[in-house]
């Protein structure tokens, strides 16, 4: 285990400073990325890893156990629990060594605000780790719900496949994927922002922890709306999935 801790570790931290590194350069050729400069890309970078890494470290592995659990019929012992169903098989273990990259995200968020210089206040950081706390609610809910299916199509392995593709759309600033095409950037745009917002509930906390502006100003509503409306979509899912499921004893 211990082995395996510092393996993640060394592991976390060469993939974050590459990610730096990568950028660094491609900002030494430009000044801005479709409206991103520098230091504020840099403060996205870091709260969407602040936001993989609760995830991750929370309710990946937990909603990975829970497809196995199903198909082996291990979920029966958790069923006789006296505790809800779902919040024990969410919460069941934590991956510590996960969160050794919360302090690679938090750094990066703490150097990146110090060059751009920003007066920020309560307000600002109330409603940033506000709108953290319902990014991390909208990924656990298609992760949950995701998960529950195991009931009907048996071992789930596109688990950690979906998660990797969803977090590819969000390592970057929703303004990127602006363009013309039909079924280029625009195209991406539209399904990330309003079918699922994963651009807008990595996008949105970023732009108000640094004051950058919200065109239209309306859209700091959907990561709020998408969070509520995920959790009980996905408690719904799940409810249904647990009526569908046969223990291993029937």
């Amino acid at each position: 285990m211990r082995g395996n801790f510092w393996i993640q570790l060394v592991t976390e931290g060469i993939w974050f400073v590459s990610q730096i590194f990568l950028f660094d350069v491609i900002f030494a050729k430009v000044p801005e990325i479709n409206t991103w400069t520098r230091y504020e890309f840099f403060a996205f970078m870091a709260t969407s890893m602040i936001i993989n890494t609760l995830t991750e470290a929370l309710f990946l592995p937990n909603c990975a156990n829970l497809s196995e659990s199903i198909r082996t019929g291990n979920l029966d012992f958790v069923l006789l629990k006296p505790i809800d169903t779902q919040f024990l098989v969410s919460f069941e273990k934590i991956d510590l060594a996960a969160f050794s990259q919360l302090s690679f995200s938090l750094t990066l968020l703490g150097y990146a605000l110090w060059n751009l210089g920003l007066p920020i206040g309560v307000i600002e950081v109330g409603l940033y780790l506000g709108l953290i706390v319902m990014a991390v609610t909208f990924f656990y809910s298609l992760m949950i719900s995701l998960a529950a299916t195991s009931v009907w199509m048996g071992r789930n392995q596109g688990l950690q496949d979906f998660w990797f593709y969803i977090t590819i759309f969000a390592r970057y600033p929703r303004d990127i994927y602006n363009g013309k095409a039909l079924w280029g950037g625009s195209a991406l745009l539209a399904v990330f922002t309003y079918c699922i917002p994963i651009l807008l509930v990595v996008t949105v906390p970023s732009q108000v922890l640094i004051q950058k502006a919200l065109s239209p100003s309306w859209l700091i509503l959907i990561p709020i709306a998408a969070a509520l409306g995920s959790l009980l979509v996905s408690r719904l899912v799940f409810q249904f999935a647990l009526r569908s499921y046969r223990s291993a004893s029937s």
